[in-house]
């Protein structure tokens, strides 16, 4: 069997699977389904919707609702994207022949003919929410391909789910994606039905939005229709939105909020909403739908007597007296909020209506948090919705979203309204702050889910590109999804542009929850719609390695140091959070990103041209300006590290920075000028480098973006590059492997990390530096043969490097310490190297064994992975910051008594008997269920377990945005520890234990004393 046939039996298999139920809670429309495929060559059965030149007519009926009628135009164009021809159109007849008639059940009369002529069958679509359904038939006059959907929306999903079958992909006009162009188009016969979506409102929120999407809506879309407000995001700003929603499966938006003001930035805003069937809400700030601006932009300042009472009440019929508060200023605000109830029911168009009440500007309420002043503000929400509509307010979707500090009233016992959909948030940076009590009756109104893909706040913003892990992304919506989070989930996508593989995949989740194991075939899916079969795998690993690397930090962080110092959180604006001195890790980690730029770059030059604008939009830009930011980053700080120590080598480096930083304006000037001739022109402006200039950008520069001034280039890093004068004679410095020291400067012994056959690093280093400005000649002996140093000689202009390997098979048991001479330039230094070459004996050869005074092993190389009942550790690939992550399942099991819960073993062998620590780097989770904390247990050997609960020991408050948890997030990890004492050395069995469902385990680290500070950890050790 070819590979071609091959892979088209798998998906009809595969879809035939799945289309009965991916997860145990995805519905269908059918029983039966057949996967609808689109080929170039016709055959028996199939539909030509385009064959020998000629494509079939589309009809659709009069009576239909706008957005399909407009879809249905949208499929015209698509066909003539792929093809060159486009369909004709006709309204209320079905002509004789091939045709495609688009239609949806109780308002296109032309499919209810057919259904009422009993030649479609709907019976497993009708009465269902958005559900469509594809199937050849006969007319009377010839075949139709019917497109029909239980309700316009699934009409819609059906005609566009065809389009993408085609070939167009849903950015197409987002990101400049051609279709593949193709003669002959003919579909497969078969039912096929996209089924019912899992969440019914899934949507997204447009938000953060300046300066990048602020800058370029205005330049491409015009000026708004408010005087004195932003333009850009007038309703033609609002198809592109909406048209792309919906091909992604989408149906709900939240509108961009700042400065900005839905309804009135564009009178036609709504009405075109309504004429797509997009369902408008609004944040999680704005109630009633009402976007707080239009607050801002009519009230009028209130004038108060002594005592503080309004004595001349500003009006306006849209605002009140400017004073943003439910206590103090009731009337206003129930007038405020009963204009946009009635704004929604006049132009009747579909919401879903926000309730409850935060301050202006995204903040907590001025009026404190009283529990029976939200219960007033709820109740009088629930007023206004039954005297304005006239309706019983349950009839009318609601959501309340415990954003940050709302969350304290859930907590504290306050309900809304059972019909009321409860939507809880993350903490802003992916982790699910809080999981519906399922022991607890259900809500009429649901629960739904708000999530981050782009935040502005503490502890600091990430705007610029995206950042997320879809292994870490799936992880927390499964959770959700088999918690009962169904009615609504929405996701921050910021400028959305630029989030386009998260936003995807979260509508995707949202529509039909898929498995883990189909992770790396949706990433191969996504590079394959937008860049076709030939190049999908290596552009879905390069994704895949991208969205893994950026999840250890955000590019936006990565000048800052955040370290405890005892029990105290200390920032630091001036350092990389990676080490320079241990593990080489900066080097490791700039040379991971290197590498995968130059992946990018080979695959961006085998592409056809037609797909290059794309591939830099989608993929190249962000994987080749962050790899470029990494390099950056590492020659300014080790600019700074070497111009402290006097080396000549630091003026280089502070050019090699200033280059890269040209780099970066380079890469950002290409996206805005030549990109797709110059379409996104303003777009790429978003701030990245210049985090936490307090001098520059003021007290809130460790975390908001700064704004960008035109001056000298250097002035724009931050930290700056550091000059020295580097003059007179030769001076030679010596520094060495894992020390931020130098010789003959210090007055410490240099010795240099321990070697052993056993370490992952397979060799160590000395430097030897020129401080002046003559070039010198060295030597490094060492004083025995069988340790090698390469090159043991050498002229020195700025700095030479030696590596240092030993000769095992020649290398003394037991421990040994070497003296290297270093000379040069009328100067010597010593350096010990200590050898340590144990003699273990072959039966404590078993697991991982420890080298340089620590064990570390990534969380998924277990020696063992023991059940408990049906509970079970899994591995999710690509969850953690250096590898896979293991995690308990099925996510809604019960808690365990420490030491009776499934467990994961790691067989090692410790020379270092004595106390040792266990430090576990989990994923920083909150504490999402109604446990108490979130606990994991680990033990050694036949010892009773030592439990942890990770909330005590972080102290973090993912709601309220402590220090603690700004930590947490910006390392993207929670780090926890145990202290056991090991009896004797030899074989032992670390056992890490679940007690709560929701640990997720990345890497776990014995330190047996030799351990040393990194952001990472060290690299994992040897299993023999």
């Amino acid at each position: 069997m070819n590979s071609d046939l091959a892979r088209r039996h798998f998906l009809q298999l595969f879809a035939a699977l799945t289309a009965v139920g991916s997860t145990a809670t995805a519905t269908t429309a059918t029983a039966a389904v057949a996967a609808e495929r689109v080929t170039s060559e016709g055959g028996s059965g199939r539909f030509p919707l385009v064959s020998k030149r000629r494509a079939a007519t589309i009809a659709v009926s009069g009576g239909d609702h706008p957005g399909v009628l407009r879809v249905a135009d949208d499929l015209r164009a698509d066909v003539e994207r792929v093809t060159g021809i486009r369909p004709a159109l006709v309204v209320d007849t079905i002509p004789a022949g091939d045709v495609v008639l688009i239609g949806s059940l109780g308002r296109s009369r032309l499919v209810d003919g057919l259904v009422a002529a009993r030649k479609l069958d709907v019976t497993g679509i009708a009465g269902k929410w958005e559900t469509s359904l594809t199937e050849v038939v006969r007319t009377g006059g010839g075949r139709a391909l019917v497109i029909t959907g239980s309700d316009p929306r699934g009409t819609i999903y059906g005609a566009y789910d065809l389009s993408r079958r085609i070939g167009v992909s849903p950015w197409y006009w987002w990101d400049d994606v051609p279709p593949e162009h193709r003669d002959e188009l003919h579909v497969d016969p078969g039912r096929h039905s996209l089924g019912t979506p899992f969440v019914k409102y899934r949507g997204i929120f447009i938000n953060d939005e300046n300066p990048a999407l602020g800058t370029w809506a205005p330049r491409y879309f015009g000026p708004g229709h408010a005087p004195g407000h932003p333009g850009g995001f007038t309703h033609e700003f609002w198809e592109k939105i909406f048209e792309t929603v919906l091909r992604l499966k989408g149906n709900y938006v939240w509108p961009a909020v700042w400065g900005r003001a839905f309804a009135e930035d564009d009178p036609l805003n709504h009405a075109t909403a309504k004429r797509y069937g997009i369902v408008m809400g609004t944040s999680h700030e704005a109630p009633m739908m009402r976007g707080i601006e239009e607050w801002n932009r009519h009230a009028v300042p209130a004038v108060r007597d002594a005592d503080g009472n309004i004595v001349t009440p500003g009006h306006d019929p849209y605002g009140g007296t400017g004073e943003w508060s439910y206590r103090r200023n009731p009337e206003a605000i129930r007038a405020y909020w009963a204009d946009g109830i009635k704004r929604m029911v006049d132009e009747d168009f579909e919401g879903v209506v926000t309730v409850g009440m935060r301050g202006n500007g995204d903040t907590r309420l001025p009026d404190g948090d009283s529990i029976e002043l939200m219960r007033s503000i709820l109740a009088a929400e629930q007023e206004v919705l039954a005297t304005v509509t006239g309706r019983d307010p349950a009839s009318v979707p609601q959501v309340w979203t415990l954003y940050k500090e709302v969350m304290r009233y859930w907590e504290k016992g306050l309900r809304p309204p059972d019909h009321v959909t409860v939507v809880f948030p993350d903490d802003n940076w992916g982790n699910l702050c809080k999981l519906p009590d399922r022991s607890l009756p259900p809500r009429a109104g649901g629960y739904g889910l708000y999530y981050h893909f782009d935040y502005v706040g503490v502890g600091r913003n990430y705007k610029w590109v995206d950042t997320c892990a879809i292994a870490n992304v799936w992880e927390q919506l499964h959770q959700a999804a088999e918690y009962g989070v169904t009615r609504l989930w929405v996701a921050n996508v910021g400028d959305f542009k630029g989030n386009e593989l998260p936003a995807q995949f979260f509508l995707d989740q949202a529509w039909r929850p898929m498995p883990l194991e189909r992770l790396p075939v949706w990433e191969r899916d996504f590079a394959e719609q937008n860049f076709g079969r030939r190049t999908a795998v290596a552009i879905a690993a390069v994704l895949n390695t991208y969205g893994r690397l950026q999840a250890r930090r955000k590019p936006e962080l990565l000048n800052r140091r955040i370290t405890l110092d005892g029990s105290t959180i200390v920032y630091d604006d001036k350092q990389t959070p990676f080490s320079l001195v241990h593990y080489r890790e900066l080097d490791r980690v700039t040379e991971e990103w290197r590498a995968l730029g130059e992946r990018a770059e080979r695959i961006a030059a085998r592409l056809p041209a037609a797909f290059r604008d794309a591939f830099f939009e989608l993929v190249l830009y962000e994987v080749k300006a962050t790899a470029n930011l990494y390099e950056l980053r590492r020659a300014e700080f080790t600019n700074i590290f070497y111009a402290g120590q006097g080396r000549a080598l630091a003026n280089d480096l502070a050019i090699t920075a200033e280059a890269r930083f040209a780099d970066d304006l380079a890469l950002a000037e290409r996206f805005n000028t030549q990109v797709a001739g110059g379409k996104w022109r303003g777009f790429q402006t978003q701030p990245h480098i210049g985090y936490g200039d307090v001098e520059r950008y003021g007290p809130n520069a460790p975390w908001q973006q700064p704004e960008k001034d035109n001056v000298a280039l250097p002035d724009e890093i931050f930290p700056p590059v550091q000059r020295i004068t580097v003059s007179g004679p030769a001076e030679m410095g010596v520094a060495i492997d894992g020390s931020d020291q130098w010789w003959p400067s210090s007055s410490d012994t240099a010795v240099l990390p321990e070697f052993s056959p056993f370490q992952s690093q397979p060799a160590q280093f000395i430097d030897v530096f020129n401080r002046g400005g003559q070039p010198f000649d060295c030597s490094i002996r060492a004083a025995v043969g069988w340790l090698v140093v390469t090159p043991g000689k050498g002229r020195v202009s700025k700095q030479l490097r030696a590596e240092l390997h030993v000769d095992w098979s020649r290398a003394p048991k037991g421990r040994t310490r070497v003296p290297i001479v270093v000379s040069g330039a009328g100067r010597t230094v010593t350096v010990e190297a200590v050898i340590s070459n144990p003699d273990v004996p072959r039966a404590w050869r078993e697991g991982f064994i420890e080298a340089n005074g620590y064990v570390s092993m990534e969380a998924e190389h277990h020696s063992a992975n023991i059940a408990a009942g049906d509970v079970k550790w899994r591995r999710i690939p690509g969850i953690g910051r250096t590898g896979a992550g293991m995690k308990p399942f099925p996510v809604t099991a019960a808690s365990h008594e420490p030491g009776r819960g499934p467990r994961l073993e790691y067989r090692m062998t410790l020379l270092t008997p004595g106390e040792v620590t266990v430090w576990a780097y989990l994923s920083p989770r909150a504490a999402v269920l109604p446990t108490p904390g979130l606990r994991y247990a680990v033990s050694f050997d036949d010892v009773a377990p030592q439990i942890v609960d990770v909330i005590a020991a972080t102290g973090a408050d993912h709601t309220g945005m402590n220090r603690q948890w700004e930590r947490l997030t910006s390392d993207n990890v929670s780090l926890t520890a145990t202290r056991h004492v090991i009896g004797a050395p030899g074989p032992h069995v670390l056992r890490f234990w679940m007690v709560d469902p929701t640990v997720v385990v990345q890497k776990l680290v014995v330190d047996t004393g030799g351990l040393r500070p990194s952001y990472l950890g060290p690299p994992e050790s040897k299993r023999l």
